[in-house]
């Protein structure tokens, strides 16, 4: 079967780009969930690229399965964990303990993750460029 990987990376960029496009209309909640998929995806993607399936949706698991090779620093882990807590609260009014998902998100939340999607995007993207 070919590899897919392209067609992750692609999504992986219109995701960030539905992240931008919610923080500039303030459904930050949305730009927050949509940069963790953005950031899922490529993951998902560089783990096509290397002839290996990923499955779930935890983008710090994600990232540490990919082989000994793709060195994975603990800094973009800690990304991949801030971006891992938008995945349910993000969409869901019983994610927190009161309020819809909407009063507990703005701009700082967005603005922070899309900047670690950005990262781990780019970081997937150039571990995919090499040979």
């Amino acid at each position: 079967m070919p590899s897919r990987a392209d067609d992750w990376l692609r999504q992986a960029d219109r995701d960030m780009a539905q992240s931008a496009d919610s923080a500039t209309a303030e459904r930050h909640e949305w730009a927050c969930f949509a940069a963790q998929q953005a950031a899922e995806k490529a993951v998902k993607a560089l783990h096509e690229s290397l002839g290996q399936a990923a499955w779930g949706h935890v983008v710090r698991r994600l990232l540490e399965e990919l082989p000994q090779t793709v060195r994975v620093s603990d800094e973009l882990l800690d990304r991949a964990r801030a971006l891992d807590a938008h995945y349910v609260p993000t969409r869901y009014p019983n994610g927190h303990a009161e309020g819809h998902p909407g009063e507990h998100y703005g701009k700082r939340q967005s603005a922070e993750a899309m900047e670690h999607a950005r990262t781990i995007v780019e970081f997937c993207r150039s571990q995919m460029a090499q040979p």
